[in-house]
Order: structure tokens, then sequence, then C-alpha cells
């Protein structure tokens, strides 16, 4: 028997809010966090910008002496998960043993790492933190959601790179599908805006040098786009199966209708140039959900504002929708709050379900002069307008070709 699996509760920790009305607010209101980076000296740096969450207390949403024993992303998810087990009203004392976490990243904890290092080479090896190693590990994040919060059931941290959180949605749903769990609390958390870290993409010349108008610098789709932005922050998802949440008279925000996994198989960065894996996804994510085409009206696209990224997703998205590729709607969140890397998709997941039920689309800013590929498809406006929609499709897609998509709707 397959089980019907359906969304109760977020939460959202970005650059653009850390609220879901402030989150929602900022995407109708086209807010763009992206500025000069505040945390180190980024002058002799390639890219110097990125979206920062400037105002971030961990205190505000647990116990000091816990806060300083996490790094920055696992605070950032543990901030997220207590906002969306408040707003599904979940008891999860009592679904404890049925409960799967599924949180993941795609770097870790690369800032502790790095501040270790310098502890190391300044003050020796007796002085390097014994919590150095726990607050580095990418499952930890998973682990400390359930020791926050007792929870037995699976528990373990997809990484795939930028495509991280949304695997994780995926694999949580399927948790749940198929009777392993009843409740799963799914998404990514990411803090990677460290100088090595820049350092690294700027290397692969994945990021954006447009250091003088940082405002402008995420710009998907858009035919002058030099790479993407770092961002930072967490996006979670409290999943359940659909009797649970019925049996509790909880408010269902959406349902998780059709889930598509593969790989480009071609480069380490590089997307399939032709657009056939990427294609393909989204093809395997509606025939999941029993759909065709005809049945979504909109696309959260991975679009990172890469060169070769947003036009191959242009391409597969067209292969997908036809002639009606005009008739739907396609934006990119990264053009707010940067690339969050391994909590990108779950944060753009909740924005995308966030547009769906206030029957709006965000705009893109940014996009002056659209790519060629984007001709036939219907990117958004500049700024936000109308729109119904009934489902949508959000891709991610990582390093190491891994692609993934889902289909998500209103629950009828």
């Amino acid at each position: 028997m397959r089980r019907r699996v359906v969304v109760t509760g977020m939460g959202i920790v970005s650059p653009i809010g850390k609220s879901l009305k402030e989150y929602e607010n900022s995407l109708k209101e086209g807010k763009i966090a992206i500025d000069r980076i505040s945390f180190f000296d980024p002058s002799d740096l390639a890219a110097q910008i990125a979206a920062e969450i400037r105002d971030f207390n961990p205190a505000d949403y647990m116990d000091k002496k816990l806060a300083r024993r996490q790094d920055r992303f696992v605070q950032f998810a543990l901030a997220a998960t207590k906002m969306a087990v408040e707003s599904s009203g979940v008891d999860l004392e009592k679904y404890k043993d049925r409960t799967a976490v599924l949180v993941s990243s795609g770097i870790g904890g690369l800032i502790t790492l790095m501040r270790e290092k310098e502890v190391l080479d300044s003050k020796g090896p007796g002085r390097v933190s014994p919590f150095m190693i726990p607050k580095v590990l990418i499952n930890l994040v998973a682990g400390m959601i359930s020791l926050q919060y007792d929870l037995r059931g699976p528990n373990f941290s997809p990484v795939s790179a930028c495509a991280s959180s949304l695997h994780s949605v995926a694999m949580g749903a399927l948790l749940i599908r198929h009777g392993y769990a009843d409740v799963a609390i799914v998404g990514g958390a990411e803090a990677s805006i460290e100088k090595m870290g820049i350092a690294g993409f700027a290397a692969m010349r994945a990021l954006s040098t447009r250091n003088d108008e940082p405002k402008k610098a995420s710009r998907p789709f858009d035919k002058g786009r030099d790479g993407f932005v770092m961002g930072e922050g967490s996006g979670i998802l409290i999943l359940e199966a659909e009797e649970i949440a019925k049996e509790r008279n909880a408010e269902i925000i959406a349902e998780i209708k059709g889930i598509g996994m593969n790989d480009d198989a071609y480069h380490i960065s590089a997307p399939r140039p032709d657009g056939s894996t990427m294609s393909q996804v989204m093809k395997l994510a509606l025939e999941d959900a029993q759909m065709s085409s005809e049945d979504v009206d909109y696309v959260s696209a991975h679009a990172t504002s890469t060169p070769a990224g947003d036009e191959v997703e242009a391409r597969a998205i067209k292969m997908v929708f036809g002639d009606r590729a005009k008739d739907i709607r396609v934006n990119s969140t990264k053009t707010f709050m940067g690339h969050l890397l391994g909590a990108a998709g779950s944060a753009e997941l909740i924005a995308a379900i966030l547009q769906m039920r206030g029957g709006f689309v965000h705009g893109l800013p940014n996009l002056d002069d659209p790519d060629p590929e984007t001709e036939g498809l219907g990117v958004a406006d500049k700024e936000a307008q109308d729109w119904k929609i009934r489902n949508f499709l959000k891709n991610s897609f990582g390093f190491g070709g891994h692609n993934a998509s889902v289909v998500v709707g209103w629950y009828e």
C-alpha cells in the first residue's frame, strides 16, 4: 500500500527572512540580501559578496550552552526545526519511535574546521576543541535534532552537494510512503561563508565577481550572469503520513506527490549539455505522481546564475513541457538570497509552497536580458505577479551530476 505524504509544518532561517511571514513578504517585495561580505575581510578574493544572515542569535532558539557546542549550520537547523515543529503542532513524543530525521548539508562545519586549524597552527594540538569533530560532521545535524526531541526512527543525512536537502525531502517522503516512518523531519542547513569556502568556489570560477553591484550579481536566466553567489541558512519541513495528519486534525499545507532522482554521469560540475537527464528527472517525478505536464503550473528552478547550468535547465524544462512551456511560470529564489548549497532545495521548496498557497510567483528583478534559451519558456516577470498554482515541480542539481525533482501540490 502506497501512503500519501503531506506537509504539515515548515521552518526557515534565511538571508531574507527568519520566519515564514517575513520570508513570504520578502519574496513578494523582491528583497535582495546580497552584499559585500562582512564576516571577514574579502578584499583579496575574486568574489567578495555573499548573502549573509547578519542578525541571527542562536540563543533565541536554544540553550546558550548547546549553541556554543554547535557549528553555525547546526544552529540554523535547530532553529528552523523548532519553527517547523511548532507550526505543525505535531506531538513528537507520541511518534518518537516512528519519526525519521533526514537533514543534510553540502559541506557541513567548514567554519569550525578552519577556526580549529588556526588553533592547531598557533597553539598546538592540545588546544584543539574536543567538540571539533562532532561540530564538523554533516550527519550530526540530523543527530542533534534527534537528541533534542528524543526521536528514534531512521536518522541520516543524504549528501549530494546542492541537491542534498531535496534528496532529504524525497527520502523522507519515501520512508513514510512505504511504512518505515509515520513522521519525518526533512531539509538541510548550510553555513559556508568562510574564506576558504569562497576561495575554493572562486578558484573553480563558479562565483559571480560582480563585486561592485552585489544586488545585481545573482541573475538566473539572464544573459549577463557570471556565476552564483554564496548564501547560508536552513529550511526544514515536517512530513506526515496522510492518516496521521488527519487523525490529529492537522492543517495540511501541501502534498508531496511525486519524486524523481537520477544522475548526469557526465562531469564533476558541469551539467549534461543536451538537458536529457535533467528533463528525465522531471519526467520521473511526474510519472511517480501519476501526472502529466498539463497538471503543473509552475517550476521552482535550480537556476544558480551560472552560464551553463541555467541554459541547460531552461532547455530541459522545455523538453518536458513542450509547447505549453510558455504557459507556465519559472523562477529561481537564488535571485534574492544566493545559493544555499546543501540547504537550497528545501529552502526553495518552502518558498514554492508559500507561493502556491499565496497565489503568486515571485519576480526575477535582475532578468534584464533573457538568455536566448528561455525563448518559449514562461520565465517570471521582474516583479511578483498573481498566479494560480495547482501543482509545481521543484528542481535541485548538484556537483557530481546529482539530480532531484519533486512534484508538490495542494492536498485534496
